[in-house]
């Protein structure tokens, strides 16, 4: 057993910016044990994540805000505070926050995520509207 302690006195939020578009930051929960890892993720209004895909999955509960996440090939589906997202394992997809809103996800990343291009502007404002 391991235990997490909240927030670590002196801990600086980390600015997340060679996979996301627009301003980004992450605070960890819990650093990556047995493939898992935990974050708490600040997304700015029309923040969002590169396309990516999870080796065994990832978990978003959103807890504050509202935003979007989209499967590749599919439409986006809107978010917001207290949903839960499932993304099954190797399911290309993106998430973020919608152009009016900010969005914060806890996100439970489950083994390796495999980082692809950028979600070009065109098609992000094409997804939200």
């Amino acid at each position: 057993m391991k235990v997490f302690r909240g927030r670590a006195e002196g801990a600086v939020s980390e600015q997340r910016s060679a996979t996301f578009s627009g301003v980004v930051w992450a605070d960890s929960i819990m650093p990556t044990t047995d493939k898992v890892t935990i974050a708490n993720v600040f997304f700015s209004p029309g923040a969002r994540t590169f396309w990516h895909t999870h080796e065994q999955g990832q978990i978003l509960q959103v807890t504050s805000g509202s935003g979007f996440v989209c499967v590749d090939g599919g439409e986006p589906q809107a978010i917001r505070t207290g949903d839960v997202v499932w993304i099954p394992a190797n399911e290309r997809h993106w998430h973020g926050a919608g152009r009016n809103s900010y969005m914060v996800h806890t996100a439970t990343s489950l083994g390796k995520t495999m980082w692809e291009e950028e979600v070009a502007e065109a098609v992000y404002q094409n997804a939200v509207g």
